[in-house]
């Protein structure tokens, strides 16, 4: 059913409108979107290769500058 500014315009005005979408094609594009991020998120969380681990200490950086000894008084 046709609002009325829908009704007034004529296929050629609606034609030249920049903003009319095609809805069903648009919400089945989403639809299949949506279906194969979940299935890919679901086989990623319950798949055995992608576990997480977690990340080992590392090893302290030589290059880090350490305390020097200073020399005794010398007087």
């Amino acid at each position: 059913m046709a609002t009325p500014t829908e009704a007034a315009m004529g296929e050629a005005a609606r034609a030249k409108d920049p903003f009319n979408y095609d809805y069903e094609s648009l919400r089945l594009a989403g639809l299949v979107l949506a279906i194969v991020m979940f299935v890919l998120g679901v086989l990623i969380a319950l798949s055995k290769k992608f576990k997480c681990k977690k990340a080992e200490p590392s090893p302290p950086d030589p290059r880090q500058q350490t305390k020097t000894p200073t020399p005794a008084a010398t007087a």
